[in-house]
């Protein structure tokens, strides 16, 4: 369990405080579980790809998804920053787009993860007509996907020094229900966000817990013609 996630003052017992210097002694304990690093956070939705694929297998990239994953490449190595690592979903169209952004980060770590894969996080209010997966499909989906959030959002580890910066390419449903719940807005809310194909969200995780959206679904960078988003 990793406890630096919490809010310092929960991670203290204080029935176990000195009573002759418990001031000082929590003060001194606070301070060594408090964060001190802002996380950055780049979400990148995967690129377009074959709708038609059976398979997860069998739906890579299209040719203009491998364009829209150059593209986001290239912006994000014109960031100048020093990334830390990159989290990917682990379906096919999540892995390909991986690659092809991190010829543009040489020596950038690639993970890959099932919690990142793409489903249908909570059911949508106000409810939609053309997306009605089975009431199943959200308690899979939805434990694994709140289990992703919990995992990788959360303000620094209280040993890290220097702010941080990663990158996690997974998908629109994710991305959203991700957003919403960082931003402490209500999660049923998460299909009223819509995410173009390579785009990028950035959240800011300062060390007091508090999140900042910087970018949501950026495609700027992108030439008109280029952008999609199914």
């Amino acid at each position: 369990m990793c406890l630096f996630r919490r809010e310092p003052l929960a991670l203290i017992n204080l029935k176990k405080k000195n009573e002759e210097t418990g001031e000082e002694e929590l003060a001194s304990r606070l301070d060594h579980c408090k964060a001190k690093a802002t996380r950055h956070i780049f979400l990148i939705r995967h690129s377009q790809y074959h709708l038609d694929g059976r398979a997860d297998k069998d739906r890579t990239l299209t040719p203009l998804g491998r364009e829209q994953a150059e593209l986001t490449g290239r912006r994000l190595a014109s960031l100048g920053l020093k990334f830390d690592q990159i989290i990917h979903s682990s379906m096919t169209r999540a892995t390909e787009t991986t690659e092809i952004i991190s010829k543009h980060l040489p020596g950038v770590k690639k993970i890959s993860t099932d919690l990142l894969r793409e489903g249908a996080p909570i059911e949508p209010d106000p409810p939609v007509s053309h997306w009605k997966p089975e009431a199943v499909q959200y308690y899979e989906d939805g434990a694994r996907i709140e289990a992703a959030f919990r995992n990788f959002i959360h303000r620094a580890d209280a040993k890290q020094e220097e702010d941080s910066y990663e990158i996690f390419v997974c998908h629109a449903n994710v991305i959203r229900y991700i957003v919403c719940r960082a931003l402490q807005f209500p999660p049923e809310g998460w299909l009223r966000l819509s995410l173009n194909n390579g785009s990028i969200t950035h959240l800011v995780i300062r060390p007091n817990g508090r999140v900042a959206l910087r970018a949501l679904g950026d495609t700027g960078f992108m030439p008109p013609d280029k952008i999609t988003r199914t």
